[in-house]
Formats: structure tokens, sequence, C-alpha cells
């Protein structure tokens, strides 16, 4: 009888201690581990599958992780020198030549124009005024898209010489703010109004990026002196390296227009190539 009663006591705690045994199992599956009593329970996330994570840095250890892979180092911003007087010519191969136009753009006269140098392929430069650049951005976007040069003519056609540096700096960068906004690029050519240049403009032209464009010939189309005029003074200026002056805007240009119908095919016929400058850096 003992023996039976002894046997009964170790099977039951057998038991016991197999139902606990079970009873942490399936606790510890749940998230949930006992520490001490039963009373202290607290729950634990599950670990997850795959590596452990990293410990979190503190803020100021993230500012001395070094930065790598932004691709590679940019190259070194390219360099306008200063001149002391503008351009007048463009160096080319051949009997090439450089047609301009100022002070625009002008919807009565502008479009005239880009129409004419599209007919015959033909890139030219147009040194643009802001308020006018403002006015007709559209045009803008179209001399960029058929592969002309937008230059800057300064916001309002001022007389440079008698403005302070701080307006020849307005001047020049609002323009540059416009074409930029309009064409997606700021100009690299700049203008002065009446051709009237000093040192100031020359040295704000080039911290803007820009070098500074005069002209070989003059049109002086502005003076209204007929279209056959006009076209009879580029046609006998013409030479290599040539940049004409004409305008596009300012005034009465019709005559101008009608002049560039004339003298741009017995140009070409006369063998030049009308293009547009390369810039070259420093």
């Amino acid at each position: 009888m003992q023996k039976d009663q002894l046997l009964s006591r170790l099977l039951t705690r057998r038991r016991a201690l197999l139902a606990g045994a079970a009873a942490v199992g399936a606790a510890g599956t749940a998230g949930l581990v006992v520490l001490g009593s039963e009373a202290e329970q607290v729950k634990a996330a599950a670990p997850a599958a795959g590596p452990q994570a990293h410990r979190a840095l503190k803020p100021s250890a993230y500012r001395l992780q070094p930065l790598t892979g932004y691709g590679p180092p940019r190259a070194a911003p390219r360099r306008t020198p200063v001149r002391s007087s503008p351009m007048l010519r463009v160096n080319g191969r051949g009997r090439t030549m450089v047609l301009t136009f100022d002070d625009g753009p002008d919807s009565r006269y502008t479009p005239a124009v880009l129409d004419t140098l599209a007919e015959y392929d033909v890139r030219a430069m147009f040194f643009v005024c802001g308020e006018m650049a403002a006015l007709r951005p559209d045009l803008l976007e179209r001399m960029v898209e058929e592969g002309h040069v937008v230059g800057n003519h300064t916001w309002s056609h001022p007389l440079l010489t008698q403005l302070s540096r701080r307006q020849i700096r307005s001047q020049m960068e609002r323009t540059s703010d416009i074409v930029e906004e309009s064409c997606g690029e700021r100009p690299e050519w700049f203008r002065a109004p009446y051709g009237a240049w000093n040192r100031a403009a020359f040295q704000i032209g080039a911290e803007l990026g820009m070098e500074p464009l005069a002209w070989t010939v003059d049109t002086l189309d502005w003076q209204t002196p007929g279209a056959r005029t006009i076209a009879h003074r580029v046609e006998n200026g013409a030479a290599p390296g040539v940049v004409v002056l004409s305008h596009d805007a300012g005034g009465d240009r019709s005559q101008s227009v009608r002049a560039l119908r004339d003298y741009l095919p017995d140009l070409l016929d006369a063998g030049y190539h009308i293009t547009v400058p390369r810039r070259q850096y420093a």
C-alpha cells in the first residue's frame, strides 16, 4: 500500500512538472515572459527573422558619419574673364558671320524675323531687354527651340555709364533671371545699350558668367533709312568674323524685317555661313 501511495505521489508530481513546462512554453510563444512570481508578467516582442538590427545612433553620431554614394565630385565652376573691351568679331572657319538683333522681343517684328531665319535655316543672336522679355516669354522659348542664342541687353535699356554698380547689377541680373525662367538657362553673352561700356559693366557681367559682345557692322536701322539702305550696309560690310547689329524692337522695325529678307539670301548665295558663336571658358 505504501509503495502504491508513493508511486501515485511521484506520478502526480511528474504530471504537475510537465504541465508547468508546457504552460511556460505556451507563454513564450505568445510573447509573454514570466519574471519572478506569477503576478509579474511583462510583454515582450517576438524576435524578427533575419539579421539583428543595429543599435540606433544618437543624433550627434549621425553628423559624424561619412557621406558617400552621392556620385562623382562636381566639376570646378567655369570662369569668365574680366575684359577691358568687348568682343567685336568672332572666330570661325571660312566665311562665317553672325547676325544679332537688339531690344526685343517685340510682338510686331520678332516673329517675322524668326520666320525669315527659319525659312533659310539660319541661327542668330537676340539681345533681349528684360522688360520686353517679361511680356513675351513665349518668343524667348521659340528662339531657343529654333537654335538661336538669347543674350542679355539689360532690363530697361539704360546708359550704364550713368548708373551705380548696384544699379548695373540689378539691370543685368533681373534680365538673366527672366531669360532663365523662360529658356531654362541663364544668358552667356551681354551687350551694353548704346555700346556704352565701363569697367563696372565688364566686371559685373563676368561675375554673372557673361561675355561682352559688341558688333563690327552697324546697320543704323534705328534711323529708318530704308530697307534697301540697310541691306546694302550689311552686304558691303560682309567679311569673315563680322558681327552685324540690327534691331527687332525699340521702334518701327518694319524696314529691318524687309531688309533681312533681302540680304540674307544674298549672303548665303555669296558663300557666307551665318551662325552663332561658342563660348570659350577659362
